[in-house]
């Protein structure tokens, strides 16, 4: 693991990083924030999963979570999207594929399936990576993201309810395998035969049985992306199907961008917190 920059704020660090990852075959970036109760003891984990077209930076830049965590005593985990580089396979002029949108999945399907990894990535192989080089209480996680990584985080806590007190989301993919939005990256990570797309599904997995004890959805109203994209009254319909208690709260005049997410981060951070003390 290599250093790129550190930089202090509300007594803590933001630090960016990269690291070999086998899972994805290439170099990849993530950012890291340690409050600093961490000189005392090792700290609670709180995953953050970005959406389409995102790096790592873009919650960094403006999803204002530091000075709460700084607050709560949380390290806040910003992984990217998708694995980069020149050899990584992309189409540049589709922004809901590829590069930046690799919808936290492990394709099957060539030539994506040598890098397309993000699943085994987020859920095995950073995971490890943090527990080494950062003062983290891998028994205290949570996970919670926006969009696609809203989807992300999801999927991964209805896969791992053991791994993860926690999860929320802003505006998630609820239901891709239905979606214009994501239908067609399913298609080209996993295949056409659409019985392996419920694994990368929220409302497929919660209707398949996987359940988590409950979940946490902010939604604007005004998301321009609400209804063919994001889904989120399907996704209301599965929990209660599936009895797992979801909080989704509908915001007046909200759209899809970061003035949502940062108008909402306390909130999550505060719910967040909670679950994860001792």
């Amino acid at each position: 693991m290599k250093t790129i920059s550190t930089e202090k704020s509300y007594g803590g660090t933001q630090g960016v990083y990269v690291s070999r990852s086998e899972a994805c075959d290439c170099d990849m970036t993530f950012a890291v924030f340690v409050p600093p109760q961490a000189s005392e003891d090792n700290l609670p984990v709180l995953w953050y999963l970005s959406g389409l077209t995102c790096t790592h930076a873009n919650v960094m830049d403006k999803g204002e979570y530091r000075r709460l965590a700084a607050e709560l005593g949380v390290i806040v985990v910003c992984p990217d999207t998708s694995p980069r580089g020149d050899h990584v396979p992309d189409e540049p002029d589709n922004w809901q594929f590829g590069k930046g949108a690799g919808f936290y999945l492990d394709a099957t399907q060539p030539p994506f399936s040598v890098n397309y990894r993000m699943y085994s990535y987020i859920v095995d192989e950073l995971p490890k990576l943090l527990a080494e080089h950062f003062p983290v209480d891998m028994d205290r996680q949570a996970i919670f993201g926006h969009s696609m990584g809203g989807h992300g985080a999801i999927t991964i806590a209805l896969k791992n309810p053991d791994r993860f007190r926690s999860c929320s989301a802003f505006a998630p993919i609820s239901h891709p395998s239905v979606s214009g939005w994501s239908k067609p990256a399913l298609q080209k990570y996993l295949g056409a035969d659409e019985t392996c797309w419920r694994a990368y599904d929220a409302c497929s997995l919660i209707e398949d049985g996987y359940r988590f004890p409950e979940l946490l959805v902010d939604q604007g109203s005004a998301d321009s992306f609400l209804e063919d994209g994001l889904r989120p009254r399907e996704l209301e319909s599965a929990c209660a199907a599936g009895g797992i208690p979801l909080n989704l709260r509908m915001h007046e005049g909200y759209g899809h961008s970061y003035f949502f997410i940062s108008s909402f981060m306390n909130d999550h951070l505060r719910w967040h917190a909670e679950r994860l003390k001792k």
